[in-house]
């Protein structure tokens, strides 16, 4: 029989649902929107006629981006840094994770205790900046890959995902049958640990794709900038001073203005298509690994 719900149930209910559909509408809008003013024309956009669905329906925005070498460059770039920075991430999160979830690795506590205090203390932007520059990245791709390739606080997450799904029972039958401990890690720890890697991918491709203010210190060469560079750019640099505006004949000066309008929402659109392929194909991991690596010890 199924459970009757009190009458103040039914109101925690409703206000839950409620609540969650007005959550729903707040997130979803802005990017309906985005997509409905890439496929409309700059006039639609500046007169306030889009809402929902495009107005006068056009594909110039998206073909300008085929056109546009910088966001062929930029996208590129960061599926480089993502795929790179992804890799060497998540690898050195593992390499570090499962030794600090072993209770008998030898100094344990003080790596421990090193690794946390990181999260709280840092040189800063500047130390940071001179570090870059006597490795010589400053200007390279692998500033991008190389210079924000581990998160303590991601570590911290596996690590107690090992504690929580690695029994000492394991690793005994394990080392009974002849396994050691670089092959147990391989073979047995790592086939277990896939769901909180697939979260970590998430956490590092997403954070590495957003990314550009790392960018902005790092790059200075525009066959080396990232797509978000190059959006914003489009969205904030691409701005023309007065004097020059007014030196421009007005008739190319309005072309120009329109299609950059378009071509803002397009670029959104297509700066978020990445991320949104990839979650589905996480999803079924991202619950199970984050409830259990968010248990503290």
């Amino acid at each position: 029989m199924a459970h009757r719900l009190s009458f103040s149930d039914k109101i925690f209910h409703f206000c839950i649902t409620l609540w969650l559909s007005l959550s729903l509408v707040l997130v979803l809008y802005p990017l309906i929107y985005c997509v409905a003013c890439s496929f409309s024309t700059s006039q639609a956009i500046t007169q306030g006629r889009v809402f929902l669905w495009p107005v006068d329906f056009t594909l110039r925005s998206y073909n300008a981006i085929l056109t546009y070498p910088l966001l062929h460059t930029g996208f590129l770039n960061s599926l480089l840094y993502v795929a790179g920075g992804t890799v060497v991430g998540v690898t050195l999160i593992l390499l570090a994770a499962y030794p600090l979830s072993r209770r008998d690795l030898p100094g344990r506590k003080f790596f421990q205790t090193f690794f946390v205090i990181t999260m709280f203390f840092s040189g800063g932007l500047v130390p940071g900046y001179i570090l870059m520059v006597n490795l010589h990245l400053v200007g390279t791709r692998l500033a991008m890959i190389l210079g924000f390739m581990f998160s303590c606080y991601n570590m911290i997450i596996v690590k107690t995902y090992f504690q929580s799904s690695l029994p000492s029972g394991l690793l005994d039958a394990a080392h009974i049958d002849g396994c050691g401990d670089i092959r147990f890690f391989f073979i047995i720890a790592i086939p277990l640990a896939i769901p909180v890697i697939a979260v970590m991918v998430l956490f590092n491709a997403v954070g590495i794709w957003n990314s550009y203010f790392n960018g902005i210190l790092y790059l200075n060469k525009p066959e080396t900038f990232n797509f978000q560079m190059v959006l914003r750019n489009i969205l904030f640099v691409a701005q023309l001073p007065p004097d020059l505006l007014a030196a421009m004949d007005p008739q190319k000066l309005n072309i120009a203005m329109n299609m950059l309008q378009e071509l803002r929402y397009s670029v959104l659109v297509v700066g978020a298509l990445p991320m949104m392929i990839l979650y589905p194909f996480i999803q079924k991991y991202f619950i199970r690994g984050i409830m259990i690596g968010s248990l503290k010890e």
